[in-house]
């Protein structure tokens, strides 16, 4: 389909014009993700649907339709509905901390209990993140986003959230935070002595954060990982089993539902933050390979879907849902692997888990939007900011 075709009076607004702009490759991909992630919850049940893979068909499947209804949303909405859902999500986060309904699971109070379901609001916040700093960059110009003091604005929109949910504390989603609202501030054009000077301070920032400004089992997290055979039956117990499944699956791995690891439940988190120590145990270095394959092909479509947005803020808002998916994959890749800290980060579609589930789908529902209306312009002014 040509631009101009797409441009036509009362062409581009068509629903079969719209589905047909669809990225099939990445959706196909991404059932593909979602299907695997739902074989090894049934293997690890014990070759039974309950209690995870059943649960994990059925979210994604609604999930896809929510995510293909997203698709269809014009980019116009996206921008009006950045700075509102920015601070709606950023309220849940705070009602955590100041309201009754905050609610403590593993030892992070960064549940909200609302009666009939629990949310975690540090996942929604990455979204939010993402279009606030997308609609902020689109209303200013390439120096300003090069380096100005207009930059303290976009540096505390991230800083906000990061604080908050590393109160918690929940050291995984602060990190991605961080990490995503860094990258979304690269991707705008920052300058790099600014990105020296920042990697530099917190380079100069981890050791004394690592030793007066985390809880005792979070330091005892970083701290192991360096050498989780200190302390094996403790805090290094998680990463030595993980290494273990990873090292036993061999070239072609065990077989499907026979990984002693993950069947006997020596594997720790099996189902969420250790499940791609299961793909590799039972499929072996191939089947976790091509998992990974997937994701970087994701990544790849995803980025190149940004890259042909006409609106600055439909390129910025795509590269940025994009990066927190990939921050996703490589911060649990890490961590399963033992080269970084267990900080609770699942692994996208493949783990358990509603909310990161949901907000994996909704930021791919905002990509394919940015495909399906590539072509949309979107006027400039400063609104809020």
């Amino acid at each position: 389909m040509t631009a101009s075709a797409l441009t036509r009076p009362g062409e581009r607004d068509r629903l079969s014009t719209k589905i047909s702009e669809l990225d099939w490759r990445l959706i196909g991909l991404l059932c593909l993700v979602a299907t695997v992630g739902a074989a090894m919850l049934y293997s690890i049940a014990g070759g039974s649907w309950q209690p995870w893979a059943a649960k994990h068909v059925i979210r994604f499947a609604a999930l896809l339709t929510v995510m293909l209804a997203l698709a269809m949303v014009h980019p116009k909405w996206w921008f009006r509905a950045a700075y509102p859902l920015y601070g709606l999500l950023l309220v849940l986060v705070l009602m955590i901390e100041f309201t009754p309904l905050g609610y403590t699971a593993g030892g992070a109070k960064n549940w909200l209990n609302l009666g009939f379901m629990r949310i975690q609001p540090a996942e929604f916040i990455k979204l939010g993140l993402v279009l606030a700093l997308a609609r902020w960059y689109h209303n200013h110009t390439a120096q300003e986003a090069r380096w100005s003091w207009k930059l303290l604005i976009p540096a505390g929109m991230i800083g906000v959230p990061f604080l908050l949910v590393a109160k918690q504390p929940d050291l995984g989603s602060a990190m991605v935070i961080g990490l995503t609202g860094a990258v979304v501030m690269f991707v705008a054009g920052l300058s790099w002595r600014v990105i020296a000077v920042g990697a530099a301070a917190a380079v100069a920032v981890i050791p004394p954060f690592v030793m007066f400004g985390m809880h005792d089992y979070q330091r005892n997290r970083v701290l192991t990982f360096l050498s989780p055979e200190s302390d094996p039956s403790g805090t290094g117990y998680n990463i030595i089993q993980s290494k273990i499944a990873l090292g036993s699956g061999g070239l072609l791995g065990k077989g499907y539902g026979l990984g002693s690891q993950s069947q006997l439940e020596f594997l720790p988190e099996r189902h969420t933050d250790f499940i791609f120590s299961t793909v590799a145990e039972e499929f072996g270095f191939v089947g976790s390979f091509t998992v990974l394959a997937c994701y970087i092909a994701i990544i790849l479509i995803a980025l190149r879907i940004a890259s042909l947005a006409h609106s600055h803020f439909g390129r910025i808002a795509a590269a940025g849902m994009t990066a927190f998916f990939a921050l996703f994959v490589l911060i649990n890749g890490a961590m399963v692997m033992g080269m970084a800290p267990v900080v609770g980060v699942p692994m996208p579609l493949l783990s358990y888990g509603g909310s990161s589930m949901m907000t994996v789908m909704f930021g791919f529902g905002l990509v394919l939007a940015t495909r399906v209306h590539r072509y949309a312009e979107l006027p400039k002014g400063h609104g809020l900011f």
